[in-house]
Formats: structure tokens, C-alpha cells, sequence
């Protein structure tokens, strides 16, 4: 197996999920990368083209446990 990077596997990832129909959220400090500059692909080139909201992972947090009845 080859070797993957974020920066591709989300853009994959979010892309058909976007084509399926669901809302998509990347959280950044969840997300890995071999480098910095594949990190900034990754959220700031590539995720925008497929999803719906990017967030920290404090805010993800924060809407969860705001959610929470």
C-alpha cells in the first residue's frame, strides 16, 4: 500500500460524502498530516471545495456538549 495524504484523503472522503448528501464538518487538531504544508492543503485548499463547515476541535466540542439535553 502506498503511501497517503491527508491533504487527498480527505478531499476524497468529504467529496463523496458531499455527493451523497451529508453535511460535512472537518475539525482541525483532528487531523494529521506529514507536513505542515499538506495540514494547510487539507483544510484551507482542498476542504472548502467539499465541506459544509471547518471548526476547531474546541468549538466541535462545544456544540456537542451545548447539544447534549
Amino acid at each position: 500500500m502506498g503511501q497517503r495524504s491527508a491533504n487527498t484523503c480527505i478531499e476524497a472522503t468529504s467529496r463523496f460524502a458531499m455527493e451523497l448528501g451529508y453535511h460535512v464538518t472537518l475539525v482541525r487538531g483532528a487531523t494529521v498530516a506529514w507536513t505542515r504544508e499538506m495540514l494547510h492543503a487539507a483544510h484551507d485548499l482542498n476542504g472548502p471545495t467539499c465541506a459544509h463547515a471547518i471548526v476547531t476541535a474546541d468549538e466541535i466540542v462545544t456544540a456537542f456538549k451545548e447539544a447534549q439535553v
